[in-house]
C-alpha cells in the first residue's frame, strides 16, 4: 500500500481500500457524534441546568458565570490532552489513540449523568462537574484531530474535500441529536428534569462508546502513517519539530479556526443564556434549542458540499467565504436574538451555525492534516485546533457570560465580540497557503512550500505563497 491515497477512480477497483475508507469513514463520523453530542449536550446544560444544580443560587448571574466556566475548563484541558495524545499518534499510529481517547472522553461523559448535586454535597459537586470536564476534554483534545487527520489520509487526494468533511457531519449529527435530546427532556416537568431528566442523555453517551468501539478495532493504520514507517522517519521528538519548524502552521491553524470554532460555541451556547436574559425567567427554553437543531440539520449538507467545492476552487476561496459571511453577518444575528421573538431568533441560531461556522468547517477537513508535515501531523491539527478551542471556544462562554451579566443583556457587546473573531479568521486566510492536493507524504510543512506544489487546476497565483516569510 502506497502512502499517496489512490485516485477517485481507484477507489472502487481497490476493494481493500475502499473498505478501509468505508471503516474509517464510520470510525471518524461516530467519534465526532460523540464529542460534539457531549459538547452541545453540556453547553446547552451549562445555561439552564448546571448553574442551577451544581452551584449556591444566591447570585443566578454569577452562577450562571461560574457554569460556564466549568465550560470553558474542558476547553483548557484539550491542549494538553492534544499535546500528550498527539505525540503518541506521531509516533504510535493513529488508530490506537483513537481507540484511548474515544474511552476517555466517553467515559467522563457518562460519569456526568452520575454526579451529586450540590444540594447534596456542597462544594465537592462542582469539584467533582470540573474533574469530569478536565477528563472529557483531555480526550477530546485529541479526538477530532485525529478524526480529521485519519481521513485526510485516508481519502483519496482529488476528493479530498469531500471525503475528509464526510466524518464532521458526524459533527452535525452529535449537535443535532444532542439539541433534539435537550428539546425533549426540557419538554418534562421541572421537577423531573432537575432530579433524573438532565442525566438520561449523558448516561446514553456509554452506548456510542461501544458502537465507537468496535469500529475502531477492526480499523487499519493509515497509508500515509505506514509509509512513515517504512522509510523509518517517524518523529523521535514531535512535541519539539511542531514548536520549531511547525510552529507557523499551528499560529496559522490557530488564526483559522478563531471563528469557526468561537462562532460555534457562541451560537450553540451563549445564545441561549442570552435570549433568557432578554425574555425572562419565564422564557420557553425549549424552543431556542430548534435553532441549534435546524443549524446542525443545514450543516449536514453545507458541510460536504463546501469541502466538495474546495476540491474544485481551492481551500482557501470557500474558507475565505465563510470567515466574510460571519463578519457580516455578526451584528444583525445579535440583534435579530436582542428582539426576544422566538422564530427570528431560531432562524438567527440556524442561519449562523448551518453556514457562518459550517462552511469554514468544510474546507477545515482537509486543510488542516494538508498545512502540515507527515512527522508531526496529528500533533500539529490537535495543536492548532485545541489551542484555538480555548482562545476562541473556551472563552467566548466565560467572557460572553459576564459581558451578559454586567451589561445587563447588551447584545452590541457580543457583536462586536464575534466581528472580532471573523476579523482573525479572514486575515488569516491571506496568510495561510494553498494546500489543494498536496502530497501528505511529505514531511515538511505547506507553510514553507513553494507555490508550484498544490496539483493541478489551479491558479499558479491563488497558490503563491512567496509573500509569506516566516
Amino acid at each position: 500500500m502506497t502512502g499517496t491515497a489512490p485516485a477517485p477512480t481507484a477507489v472502487n477497483d481497490d476493494p481493500e481500500y475502499a473498505a478501509n475508507l468505508k471503516r474509517a469513514t464510520y470510525a471518524s463520523s461516530i467519534g465526532s457524534a460523540l464529542e460534539y453530542f457531549d459538547f452541545a449536550l453540556y453547553g446547552l446544560s451549562t445555561a439552564l441546568i448546571f448553574n442551577v444544580l451544581f452551584f449556591p443560587q444566591d447570585d443566578p448571574a454569577m452562577a450562571t458565570v461560574a457554569a460556564f466556566a466549568t465550560y470553558g475548563v474542558g476547553f483548557l484541558a484539550r491542549p494538553f490532552g492534544g499535546l500528550f495524545f498527539g505525540r503518541l499518534g506521531d509516533r504510535l499510529g493513529r488508530k490506537w489513540v483513537l481507540v484511548v481517547t474515544i474511552m476517555l472522553m466517553g467515559g467522563a461523559s457518562t460519569a456526568i449523568g452520575l454526579l451529586p448535586t450540590y444540594e447534596a454535597i456542597g462544594i465537592w459537586a462542582p469539584i467533582l462537574l470540573v474533574t469530569m470536564r478536565l477528563l472529557q476534554g483531555f480526550g477530546a483534545g485529541a479526538e477530532q484531530a485525529g478524526s480529521t487527520v485519519l481521513m485526510a489520509e485516508y481519502a483519496p487526494v482529488r476528493r479530498r474535500g469531500f471525503f475528509s468533511s464526510l466524518p464532521f457531519i458526524g459533527i452535525q449529527a452529535g449537535t443535532l441529536l444532542a439539541a433534539l435530546v435537550f428539546s425533549l427532556i426540557t419538554l418534562l416537568p421541572e421537577e423531573a428534569l432537575l432530579t433524573w431528566g438532565w442525566r438520561v442523555p449523558f448516561l446514553a453517551s456509554f452506548l456510542l462508546i461501544l458502537v465507537a468501539l468496535f469500529i475502531r478495532m477492526r480499523l487499519k493504520e493509515t497509508p500515509t502513517f505506514v509509509e512513515l514507517e517504512k522509510h523509518e522517519q517517524i518523529a523521535e521528538k514531535p512535541v519539539k519539530e511542531i514548536f520549531t519548524k511547525g510552529l507557523p502552521g499551528v499560529i496559522v491553524g490557530i488564526g483559522l479556526r478563531m471563528a469557526e470554532n468561537g462562532g460555534s460555541y457562541m451560537f450553540q451556547a451563549l445564545a441561549l443564556a442570552f435570549f433568557v436574559s432578554v425574555v425572562g425567567p419565564e422564557a420557553d427554553k425549549s424552543l431556542l434549542t430548534w435553532g441549534v437543531t435546524f443549524g446542525s440539520l443545514l450543516g449536514i449538507f453545507t458541510v460536504p458540499l463546501t469541502g466538495a467545492i474546495s476540491d474544485r476552487v481551492g481551500r482557501r476561496k470557500v474558507y475565505r467565504f465563510g470567515a466574510v459571511f460571519m463578519l457580516l453577518y455578526a451584528v444583525p444575528a445579535w440583534w435579530l436574538i436582542s428582539l426576544g421573538s422566538y422564530p427570528i431568533a431560531i432562524a438567527a441560531v440556524a442561519v449562523g451555525i448551518g453556514i457562518a461556522v459550517n462552511t469554514m468547517l468544510g474546507p477545515q477537513c482537509a486543510m488542516l492534516p494538508e498545512l502540515f508535515g507527515n512527522r508531526h501531523r496529528y500533533l500539529g491539527v490537535a495543536m492548532a485546533r485545541e489551542l484555538s478551542a480555548v482562545l476562541a471556544g473556551g472563552v467566548a462562554g466565560v467572557l460572553g457570560a459576564y459581558l451578559i451579566a454586567v451589561s445587563g443583556g447588551n447584545w452590541i457587546l457580543l457583536a462586536i465580540y464575534m466581528v472580532v473573531l471573523a476579523l482573525i479568521t479572514t486575515a488569516s486566510t491571506f496568510l495561510v497557503p494553498e494546500t489543494l492536493r498536496r502530497d501528505l507524504t511529505r514531511t515538511d510543512d505547506a507553510i514553507k512550500v513553494s507555490s508550484t506544489e498544490s496539483g493541478d487546476d489551479v491558479d499558479a497565483t491563488t497558490l503563491s505563497i512567496r509573500t509569506i516569510q516566516w
